[in-house]
């Protein structure tokens, strides 16, 4: 029994040595682990970017002080100056009198001038027979006024006929184009061709007749009659 109570109280004080030097053991541990810097602390390792690597401060400090031209969002453009309305143009109204209205077309007028025009030309080219033979056409009047008389100087005649033959010719083409001018503009143009028949075959008739009217020897044949 005495052994056993012994026991205990022995082993009281190295129990007490034991644990004193555990304790005593662990605080150096503590103390070195607390001197330790941050930096040497073990830390666990940093996951790897998905894309590419990652920027050191230096390239951290330099793209917040230049921002990424690529994330910027892009300028919207200017817009552009708008063109001047400029008003259309009004012509100005023309008066209701200046219309011109469509030619009129007439087709017994066109024919009734184109058969006085065709007319007038074969009595013209009718006329080349009197310069060519004077004489004869002048007997042919002689006969017709019933006087027996003969032309003195044949020759002065026929340039009389010949320009009465020019008169008439230029006569017709100005006839004819009077002519159709009117029937361009749509007019009633039938009294043309006849107004200047008229007048250039008087003109020729006169000039005809001055050769005979004026020979000395027709003179005195119609004063015997």
């Amino acid at each position: 029994m005495s052994a056993d109570a012994d026991e205990p109280t022995g082993s009281g004080p190295v129990a007490a040595g034991r644990t004193g030097g555990s304790a005593a053991e662990a605080q150096p541990v503590h103390a070195a682990q607390a001197a330790r810097p941050a930096d040497a602390l073990p830390t666990a390792p940093r996951p790897r970017p998905q894309y590419g690597e990652y920027a050191t401060p230096e390239e951290q400090r330099a793209r917040i002080r230049q921002p990424d031209p690529v994330l910027q969002p892009e300028p919207a453009p200017a817009p552009e100056p708008a063109a001047p309305v400029v008003a259309p143009a009004v012509a100005p109204s023309a008066p209701a009198g200046s219309a011109k209205a469509a030619p009129r077309v007439r087709p017994v007028d066109r024919i009734a001038t184109v058969a006085l025009l065709a007319y007038g030309l074969v009595n013209v080219i009718s006329t080349f027979s009197i310069v060519r033979d004077f004489p004869t056409y002048a007997e042919t009047v002689f006969d017709t006024m019933g006087v027996d008389a003969t032309l003195t100087d044949p020759g002065a005649a026929s340039s009389w006929a010949l320009v009465a033959v020019i008169v008439l010719i230029v006569g017709w083409v100005v006839t004819a184009s009077l002519s159709w001018l009117s029937l361009r503009r749509g007019r009633l143009t039938w009294w043309i061709p006849v107004v200047g028949g008229i007048v250039f075959s008087a003109i020729g008739g006169v000039l005809l007749a001055v050769p005979i009217m004026t020979d000395p020897g027709v003179w005195q044949a119609v004063v015997a009659t």
